[in-house]
């Protein structure tokens, strides 16, 4: 008796290897680099600097892939790749604004924060995903930085953002990997009516829009969306926060 097995022909080396499967981190990237931009006004440095932020979101993913599998030898390409990028563009964003080595220290403490998660292999964990709202939030501090404004002036745009982002991080886990868990239900919703309460103290346009994701965190989570819905619906919240802290 023969049997004819079928093999599937071999995966060759492709563009979507040096792409990360994260599709809401572009918005944790953009979202807070652009709010920086919106009020602080815009300076060219302002784009070797996206271009940092960028290589160094794709360095770091690899290198936490790295550190999670122990199979460091396996994402050689995409290190050798964007680690000399982030370099590169990082030194010349700090030739022109050495002022930006002072959120140095932060990064890396939450970068450390992000390694210790991975060896332990638990980097979907809260704390993790909150540590990684935070790094994507100080871009605001450091676009402002760039543009010459003092910390202080978008410290209100910081805290729109960064109140918007760990919002979405409960919520989105209510519609995928923690869907149907009412535990994490009432977490978002206690989050979002306070989240809500303190928007009120940003301005009144602010406070329409975290109304609105409260709305959102209360009723969108009884209809059983594709993730690919969810996100849709998280760039439309995303457009209305940046008008927000834009206005």
């Amino acid at each position: 008796m023969t049997s004819t097995i079928t093999r599937r022909p071999a995966r060759r080396p492709g563009a979507r290897q040096f792409v990360p499967p994260q599709h809401g981190a572009w918005a944790m990237l953009a979202v807070p680099w652009l709010a920086g931009v919106l009020t602080a006004g815009f300076r060219w440095v302002h784009l070797p600097l996206l271009g940092a932020w960028l290589a160094g979101y794709l360095c770091s993913y690899y290198v936490l892939q790295a550190v999670k599998t122990r199979r460091p030898a396996r994402f050689r390409a995409q290190l050798l790749l964007y680690a000399p990028a982030a370099a590169a563009l990082t030194g010349l964003v700090v030739a022109v604004r050495p002022q930006v080595l002072a959120y140095a220290p932060v990064y890396a403490l939450l970068l450390a924060g992000n390694v210790l998660y991975a060896r332990r292999r638990r980097e979907r964990a809260l704390l993790n995903d909150v540590a990684s709202v935070v790094q994507s939030c100080v871009m605001v501090f450091v676009a402002a930085t760039v543009a010459g404004t003092p910390p202080g002036a978008v410290a209100p745009v910081f805290a729109a953002v960064l109140l918007y982002f760990t919002g979405t991080v409960l919520y989105v886990k209510t519609m995928i990997r923690e869907r149907g868990n009412p535990a994490y239900l009432r977490a978002s919703v206690a989050y979002h009516a306070g989240a809500a309460v303190a928007a009120t103290l940003l301005g009144a346009l602010p406070a329409v829009v975290f109304a609105l994701l409260l709305a959102r965190a209360v009723l969108v989570p009884r209809f059983r969306l594709a993730p690919k819905h969810v996100g849709m619906i998280e760039i439309g919240a995303c457009l209305l926060l940046l008008a927000a802290v834009a206005a």
